[in-house]
């Protein structure tokens, strides 16, 4: 007879005595369906006192429903653009590269916003997360208009920049201008979703961006091939159907935020609140650069990687969307510890927000590590869905076993920056990315790829002991536990 422990009381469970394995009961299942139920519709619930494990999937649910859906956006998209042959898949990957700086500066914002956002509802300081919240948008209208005038005005120079071939120019060139000048929808995005979950309002999160992706990925096969009355738009298309899904997501946070349906509301926060702007200034600063410092240098594994070729390129921009496809829902339980950080800190209980962030870095070892196995087990299958050439698949099918090779590692690594933000340590998880990524990856890749002669391998390679070395990193910090005496 086996003891299970659950958060509310004891149940026994029956073990099957032909193979040991332990029974789940109908009711336990009932049970289990009723929480995953009231995850996804949001039911209230108080973060700083309900038992750790319900809270953690009250948030981490939904948070990996909305990332598993931005993941299915990705694959979906590369998907549709390996149609169109090597070129326009390079364009789709030279620009994400370009897009991570983008995606560094909203996620910088969010960072900060969480961790405001989070910290004053712990303090059941309703007025201060709305104001706080407020700034944050503001912040991000700002950064998103000189990226967007920038990005538009010099989108074929950049692609140069970036290695781009001159056929990959002239075929591409529209729809970096177009990712670049429209980049106001995904800092939008970003931040107000991190307000949501910063809340605790996980679930307004997730049905934000299945509304924006769902959108985006009907229309992306439609404008990329021209179905129906739609112009057939190649590779252009793609961005097209992804800003107007993004935008209609925007619409739909905006109306969720003035009407209150969430925790917080903004009908008496708007406004400039100069103190709450320098306080996200400066978490949001760091956190940024610490973002960009990660981001950056995947722009320089994607530098290196370039002058392999477009096959060479292709393949890996095939295996780092299936690699995000795995990491996406993985941020869903990082987030969700770090969420626990910043209210449970908020109310005074460091303890019980240092035990949820051991038992999220434990459930995302289980998920990623399955998912790992499994890219291992069946990536030559998996990598041929997206493109049939073998000169393409000769890169992508070694890179995604090589990369997911280090992924039991990285699940801590995850968890672990993310409960440090959650706090407003965010100048610890920067220093680590500087050491880590700049320091360590960006020359190690250099040296495997163009000196010891692995070539694409070895960037490859240099990706899974960087994540694995931050992991080891990461615990090591943390268990020092000065992230709990952060104020913010």
């Amino acid at each position: 007879m086996l003891v299970r422990e659950t958060d509310e009381t004891s149940e026994r469970v029956e073990a099957l005595p032909a193979i040991g394995v332990p029974a789940i009961s109908p009711s336990r299942l009932e049970g289990l369906w009723k929480a995953f139920l009231d995850a996804v519709r949001g039911s209230t619930l108080d973060y700083t006192a309900a038992p750790i494990g319900r809270s953690i999937a009250m948030l981490a649910i939904p948070m990996m429903l909305e990332m598993a859906m931005e993941s299915i956006f990705a694959v979906a998209d590369v998907f549709w653009v390996a149609r169109l042959g090597a070129d326009a898949v390079a364009t789709v990957g030279l620009t994400e590269s370009l897009l991570t700086l983008v995606y560094g500066l909203a996620m910088g914002v969010s960072i900060g916003a969480m961790a405001l956002v989070a910290r004053r509802i712990g303090e059941r300081d309703t007025d201060g997360a709305g104001r706080a919240a407020v700034q944050a948008m503001m912040l991000a209208v700002g950064v998103a208009l000189v990226v967007g005038v920038v990005g538009g005005r010099y989108a074929a120079e950049l692609l140069g920049f970036m290695g781009a071939s001159p056929s990959v120019i002239a075929q591409g060139s529209t729809f970096t201008r177009i990712m670049l000048g429209g980049n106001a929808t995904v800092v939008l995005l970003f931040v107000i979703n991190a307000i949501f979950r910063g809340a605790g309002d996980a679930a307004i999160a997730m049905r934000v961006l299945w509304l924006g992706n769902a959108i985006n990925i009907i229309l992306g096969p439609l404008f990329i091939f021209g179905v129906g009355p739609l112009p057939e738009l190649g590779v252009t298309g793609a961005a097209v159907a992804t800003n107007i899904g993004r935008g209609t997501a925007v619409a739909y946070q905006l109306l969720t935020l003035a009407r209150g349906r969430g925790r917080i509301s903004l009908t008496r926060q708007i406004g400039l609140d100069l103190r709450t702007m320098l306080s996200l200034l400066r978490l949001s600063g760091s956190g940024a650069f610490q973002v960009l410092i990660g981001m950056a240098s995947y722009v320089g594994l994607v530098r290196i990687m370039a002058t392999f070729g477009s096959a060479a390129l292709a393949g890996y921009t095939i295996a780092i969307r299936l690699i995000i496809f795995a990491l996406l829902p993985s941020w869903g339980l990082s987030n969700a510890a770090a969420t626990m950080v910043g209210q449970n800190l908020g109310a005074r209980k460091p303890e019980r927000a240092e035990q949820a962030v051991w038992q999220s870095a434990f459930y995302n070892v289980l998920f990623l590590g399955s998912v790992g196995a499994l890219f291992m087990a069946f990536a030559p299958q998996i990598i041929a869905v997206f493109s049939a050439d073998p000169s393409v698949q000769q890169y992508g099918v070694p890179g995604l076993r090589i990369v997911s090779g280090g992924f039991l590692f990285y699940a801590y690594g995850m968890v672990l920056t993310q409960s440090f933000n959650g706090a407003g340590d965010t100048w610890t998880p920067t220093v680590i990315n500087l050491l880590v990524f700049w320091l360590f990856e960006l020359p190690f890749a250099y040296v495997l790829a163009s000196r010891v002669g692995l070539g694409p391998s070895g960037v490859f390679t240099a990706l899974a002991v960087s994540y694995s070395t931050l992991a080891i990193v990461s615990v090591l910090i943390f268990r020092r536990g000065r992230w709990k005496l952060k104020a913010v």
